[in-house]
């Protein structure tokens, strides 16, 4: 969902992954939650080549539910990469990446209230007079990517991504066409992440930074984690990072949340546990935040660290 030029982009044939979020559960009685599974495969390019291209095709599936009004998003999108081998050994790859996406938008009306809905004594009984619209529509999405990824030394890598989203400025709004922010704002992000090694240690340091611009918004992440490698062969390590989230709104700039993070890494599964702490909310005596739980499976890769055959 970040960049479809990394669908595929991996060492490995196959990857599964999921995502569990849960928000503002101090701040509400039904907080809201997110929720979102995806899978890629990779697998050589057809004929015969004299580099190691890689064809990689995902399947994304996304759900975000707003239980205050009932309303909820769905979205499932397929997407195609083509990796392109940029040296004779396979270190350099530059990926382009296509997707297209079909997102569903619902309202219960059951769960709103109007105020010719009340009664005055008893509550809100009487039918409503509102004009309301149908309470789900569809639209079509189309995004784009591209990605560079580097390999140096023996685990080092950088990688560098932009990405396009929403291209088609679908339609979103319940009352059709003809009424100011209909449209979905085309969203430009761009991305830059790596892997340095710190010595002959068995630690790496792992920043990333992450810019998103979408209409009169803006997002960044900016941030680091650290893995740390366990065990005889290294197949275990453990994550510990944290970030910090800017944003601008149509009038105003601010650090909107500082995110913290730990993962376990076990063979090739990845859990992850992150918390984002909203510093708005919290100057006002409310714990509001963000809590996720990942998991993510790696089918197939070879560990270059460990020379024996892992079964």
């Amino acid at each position: 969902m970040l960049n479809p030029g990394l669908a595929g982009a991996f060492e490995g044939r196959y990857r599964v992954g999921t995502i569990y979020r849960d928000q503002w559960r101090q701040a509400l009685e039904n907080p809201i939650r997110t929720f979102a599974v995806g899978a890629d495969l990779r697998f050589n390019a057809p004929g015969k080549h004299v580099y190691d291209d890689a064809i990689g095709l995902g399947l994304v599936f996304f759900t975000d539910k707003v239980n205050v009004v009932d309303f909820s998003t769905t979205q499932i999108a397929l997407s195609l990469a083509f990796h392109k081998a940029l040296s004779a050994d396979n270190r350099q790859f530059l990926s382009l990446g296509v997707q297209g996406g079909l997102t569903q938008r619902n309202v219960n009306y059951a769960s709103l209230e109007f105020q010719d809905e009340f009664d005055g004594a008893t509550g809100y009984v009487l039918p409503t007079g509102e004009a309301l619209p149908e309470n789900n529509f569809s639209y079509p999405d189309l995004n784009i990517g591209l990605n560079y990824s580097l390999r140096f030394g023996r685990t080092g890598a950088l990688f560098a991504g932009f990405a396009a989203h929403h291209i088609l400025q679908p339609e979103v709004s319940f009352f059709g066409k003809g009424l100011p922010g209909e449209k979905l704002h085309a969203k430009l992000s761009g991305h830059l992440s790596a892997n340095i090694p710190l010595g002959q240690t068995r630690t790496s340091f792992l920043p990333r930074i992450l810019f998103a611009q979408q209409g009169p918004h803006m997002q960044m992440n900016a941030g680091a984690n650290f893995r740390t490698a366990m065990g005889k062969y290294g197949s275990t390590a453990i994550h510990i990072g944290g970030w910090l989230r800017p944003v601008r709104g149509a009038e105003s700039f601010g650090l909107d949340a500082i995110v913290a993070m730990v993962g376990l890494e076990y063979n090739n599964v990845l859990f992850g546990l992150s918390y984002d702490l909203n510093l708005k909310a919290l100057s006002f005596n409310q714990r509001q935040g963000a809590f996720e739980i990942s998991i993510a499976y790696l089918g197939e890769y070879e560990n270059e660290e460990i020379l024996c055959p892992k079964f």
